[in-house]
């Protein structure tokens, strides 16, 4: 008796197999307060949700309401709360999430502790603007009271902002589009093997 084989062909989304699930990383985003880095963090993860990836941001106003409620702006409680997004970020990097944390994280050595938590899926990316730009973007109005005294601990008036020295990647977000940040942030993922390379189409 005869026997006829069947091939069913099955196209299946990148990191949807056991064997195929994604490197999770944490995509660390330091800045002045209104330099852009909730803008470019939820752009950011439109962009990994459109390629199928899970994606969780820890946005620095929100974890100050929840993970650290009841810290203050001294340096050991916002070193405090560099610690706990980053151990919370190590939890969800480990399995296999794409995490964006937005927060100023604004001294070199708790940034450098937030690496060393992670490891290797710690990507920092400096998004650089002025502080004339920042004041000038600055729809709350938090600046102009702390330059009147009326807000103390502000960072960049009456604290200190220690940019990186050698993020993996920067965006200034005064001479570049939203799409241009966006665009070098991902790139950024792509050449540390974090998603995956654009391919040309080849002819069959």
């Amino acid at each position: 008796m005869s026997q006829t084989a069947h091939h069913t062909s099955v196209t299946v989304a990148p990191g949807t197999l056991p064997g195929s699930a994604r490197k999770g990383f944490t995509l660390w985003l330091t800045g002045l307060s209104g330099a852009g880095k909730s803008t470019i963090a939820s752009a950011v993860a439109d962009r990994l949700r459109a390629e199928g990836a899970a994606v969780e941001v820890l946005d620095g106003d929100e974890v100050r309401e929840h993970l650290s409620k009841g810290l203050g702006f001294s340096r050991e409680d916002r070193d405090t709360n560099v610690r706990r997004i980053a151990y919370v970020a190590k939890l969800l990097c480990r399995n296999g999430v794409a995490v964006i944390t937005a927060a100023i994280s604004p001294y070199r050595a708790a940034r450098e502790e937030a690496r060393r938590e992670v490891g290797e899926g710690f990507i920092e990316v400096y998004v650089n603007a002025s502080l004339e730009t920042c004041i000038r973007r600055d729809v709350k109005g938090l600046y102009g009271k702390a330059i009147a005294g009326a807000i103390t601990a502000f960072t960049g008036v009456s604290d200190p902002y220690e940019p990186p020295t050698n993020p993996d990647v920067e965006v200034n977000t005064e001479r570049e589009t939203l799409a241009e940040s966006v665009d070098k942030v991902l790139d950024t993922l792509r050449q540390r093997g974090f998603l995956p390379g654009v391919h040309a189409a080849s002819a069959v």
